[in-house]
């Protein structure tokens, strides 16, 4: 990269592209791993031929995607990938009409079908103790609704820490801000308290089939767990 090009304007934004691709390269070839350092932007910028200001926005950047974490007084270090960045996307796609909350429910399904079928052969007793205690709570803390939407959030995302694969974890984590849109419209949407239980017993029946290990129930209990979720937002005109 030449060090004479302009940090701003459109070539700018090119340079700031190249030197983010640069930052992952530096990490892969040097097989960093989580928490590990990155060079100074001083370093960085000699190394990249391009200015340390150029460097120090393609960290920002970095960091706002949360591939790497910047803090005042210390070294950019590499980090672990969040479920709120994921979240912010798809959040971002509903309310720009890119996707609509059945196409999300509908991937949802699909995904948690086979999170809670690893889950039912991978976790261990406290997970599954947690996931149990998490349904008990829904039912416990039936007549306040906010907090059922809490119990039934960390349900599925223990769910996807249980399944043992990361990406699963990441993704089911990120549904919680579409989650919190639509989750009080669905619960109010259910025509009396013996519908809304249903669904409080589809959450009990998957955790059931979690602490027995038995992933074709955990998956039809899930996917049962869906079509009335499914149902009760078209019910409430939510497309």
């Amino acid at each position: 990269m030449a060090h004479n090009q302009e940090d701003t304007g459109q070539g700018g934004e090119g340079l700031l592209a190249g030197v983010m691709t640069a930052v992952q390269r530096y990490i892969r070839e040097n097989s960093l791993q989580i928490g590990d350092e990155l060079p100074s932007e001083g370093a960085f910028s000699e190394l990249t031929g391009t200015s340390r200001t150029i460097v120090r926005e393609a960290y920002r950047s970095l960091a706002a995607l949360a591939l790497i974490d910047i803090g005042n007084g210390r070294r950019a270090r590499v980090s672990a990938p969040k479920a709120d960045v994921l979240a912010m996307i798809t959040d971002h796609a509903v309310h720009t009409n890119q996707a609509t909350i059945q196409q999300i429910f509908d991937v949802r399904r699909t995904i948690e079908r086979r999170t809670v079928a690893l889950a039912s052969l991978r976790r261990t007793d406290r997970e599954a103790d947690e996931i149990i205690a998490l349904a008990q709570a829904m039912q416990c803390d039936f007549h306040e609704p906010q907090k059922v939407m809490e119990h039934d959030i960390a349900f599925h995302e223990a769910i996807g820490t249980a399944s043992k694969n990361p990406m699963f974890a990441l993704i089911v984590g990120s549904f919680h801000v579409v989650t919190r849109h639509t989750w009080p419209i669905g619960w109010a949407s259910r025509a009396s308290n013996a519908t809304r239980q249903e669904s409080v017993d589809t959450h009990i029946a998957i955790a059931t089939a979690i602490a027995d290990g038995d992933p074709a129930r955990g998956e039809e209990a899930m996917a049962a767990h869906f079509d009335l979720t499914v149902k009760a937002l078209l019910a409430a005109g939510v497309y």
